[in-house]
């Protein structure tokens, strides 16, 4: 199923010509797919949001995108933006098992390939999308190059429970418990409640303004903590991500020095294992690096076109 789907495109601050597309997985969910392109496109970069992000928000990163060269597609993951949701309770992150979301990949994919969307392919995922992206990428899969923004490739947890999350995520996963918000979160929007002073996002206050005025004017799209349920099977995933060794890819991955959502020294084990990866810091900035300052965003930015720009050369020649 590909239907028309609404895109809210003044409020995302995206380029013209954007539309979006309700799908549906493998397994009846419904998602959205947001489409970016113009003629003469170089490749299309498929953007992966993090957990509570919704396809508005990378309306900067489709001009961004398109002013290099480059169509991009979002999308609405299940149980977040205007998809399907999951739970009783709308506002609550939730999903049965991660490899769910693999389905969700799996329509976009095939919806872009009916679109025909200009090649080469390139994958981006932010936060929870870097998880996503990187399962994709360790097996059969259309890319030609990756790239990373503060990925989730391993689950901040209290040090004392760090050693022993995996073994607390099988015994609570799909138990009595598995619907509750875990301690530490709550029914509201982190951006709704946090203050933008010491706020674990970005430091740009323009950009945080942009986020809040989001859920003031389209409430739908608001999600808030995940259930416990979604962290065991976050935990579990990353658990077994880092058993499987890096994609022959070219990567671009970067993160903040302040970061303080994902856990940093997962991504530095990969990428030091990731021999056509490159890693960058982004001095000061916070978790969000596509909603930083626009000097950071211009420079993570051109990291990835960097990336994605050497790989197509290879991508052509063999061609």
């Amino acid at each position: 199923m590909i239907e028309e789907a609404p895109l809210y495109n003044d409020l995302a601050r995206g380029p013209e010509g954007g539309s979006a597309w309700w799908l549906k997985a493998a397994d009846g969910v419904r998602i959205r797919l947001a489409v970016w392109s113009k003629a003469g496109s170089k490749g299309t970069v498929f953007l992966l949001p993090g957990r509570t992000e919704y396809i508005e928000k990378y309306g900067p990163a489709a001009g961004e995108f398109l002013a290099r060269g480059y169509a991009m597609v979002a999308i609405d993951w299940r149980g977040q933006g205007l998809a399907d949701r999951l739970c009783a309770d709308p506002v609550k992150g939730h999903v049965a098992e991660f490899g769910d979301y693999q389905r969700d990949f799996d329509a976009v994919l095939d919806a872009a390939a009916r679109f025909c969307l200009p090649r080469p392919w390139f994958v981006l995922g932010h936060s929870m999308g870097g998880a996503i992206g990187l399962r994709r990428i360790m097996g059969t899969h259309p890319f030609t190059a990756a790239a990373f923004s503060a990925p989730m490739w391993e689950i901040g947890l209290p040090k004392l429970i760090q050693p022993i999350g995996p073994a607390l995520a099988q015994i609570l996963r799909n138990g009595p418990l598995s619907m509750i918000y875990p301690p530490g979160f709550s029914a509201q929007s982190y951006v709704l409640r946090a203050p933008f002073l010491d706020n674990k996002l970005t430091k740009d206050a323009g950009m945080w303004a942009f986020m809040l005025n989001h859920l003031h004017e389209l409430p739908a799209i608001t999600l808030s903590g995940p259930s416990l349920q979604w962290v065991c099977e976050g935990i579990l995933e990353c658990e077994d991500l880092d058993e499987h060794p890096s994609p022959d890819l070219p990567c671009y991955c970067a993160i903040g020095s302040n970061e303080r959502i994902i856990e940093t020294s997962a991504v530095f084990d990969r990428m030091h294992r990731w021999p056509k990866g490159r890693l960058e810091i982004f001095e000061g900035a916070e978790h969000e690096l596509m909603m930083e300052s626009e000097e950071r965003r211009r420079r993570f930015y051109d990291g990835c076109v960097a990336c994605f720009a050497g790989a197509s050369e290879h991508f052509h020649a063999i061609g």
